[in-house]
């Protein structure tokens, strides 16, 4: 019994040893792997761009209130009353709080330069302090009664009206659509001689839209200053990243 269980121990032994044997010598390099590649995918990037005209929603102003003095606190005091003053008169106009935010605090003393033996020197002269409101008017029809009260106001500059619209409108969406199909337009013509498709798009990425303030000089008055909102341009602007088949 004891003898027959060796001879099969044995046995298995051999077998092992054939099959790992059978690995060891299998001629790998008569399998075919294949070949795999990573080929960089084409793109090509273009601006779209769409304008329109929508009638003006909202206008935004700035004014600025401007103190010199020799005492820096008493210009600061000069400063913070008439910005306070301008407030309360916004605030009457009907104005909510949440739509007049400060948009600017400076304070700085000025260079005396004067003659000396000659020469040009400098002293520590005036301090110069100013406050600059930021307003915005949700009701474009009363835009000429607040460019007069601000005209009025004391404030020593006022910028205004920026007439502008509400982007959350379906006339913006519209235009972004309107972009991005000019883009579109744009990649399809460059890319005609070439032989290659458009695929895919990658990214895409707004732009941003700017405005030009009007500035008035200090002290206009005698009247109500005539104003019309009219209608803003409204431009939509987009980089396009698209995939080359």
């Amino acid at each position: 019994m004891q003898k027959r269980l060796i001879e099969n121990i044995v046995v298995g032994s051999i077998v092992v040893i054939v099959a790992l044997g059978g690995v060891t010598f299998f001629n790998w390099e008569k399998v075919n792997w294949g070949k795999i590649e990573f080929k960089p995918t084409e793109t090509i990037t273009v601006s779209g761009r769409a304008q329109g005209q929508q009638v003006s929603q909202m206008a935004q102003f700035s004014a600025t209130v401007q103190k010199v003095n020799d005492n820096k606190q008493q210009a600061v005091d000069e400063v913070n009353d008439s910005t306070g003053q301008i407030i309360t008169r916004l605030e009457d106009f009907g104005i909510e709080n949440k739509d007049i935010k400060t948009q600017t605090i400076s304070i700085n003393q000025e260079e005396d330069f004067y003659q000396e033996d000659g020469r040009t020197k400098s002293r520590p002269g005036q301090w110069r302090v100013g406050n600059t409101l930021e307003i915005t008017l949700r009701d474009v029809n009363r835009a000429s009664e607040l460019t007069e009260l601000l005209a009025q106001s004391g404030a020593t500059n006022v910028w205004g009206p920026n007439f502008y619209v509400n982007e959350d409108t379906s006339v913006e969406t519209d235009l972004l659509v309107k972009a991005l199909e000019n883009a579109k337009q744009k990649a399809s013509s460059i890319i005609g001689s070439t032989g290659k498709k458009l695929g895919k798009i990658v990214s895409i990425t707004e732009g941003s839209q700017s405005f030009s303030p009007l500035k008035f000089a200090d002290g206009i008055g005698g009247g109500a200053i005539p104003v019309e909102s009219g209608s803003s341009t409204v431009e939509k602007t987009v980089t396009v990243v698209f995939e080359l088949n």
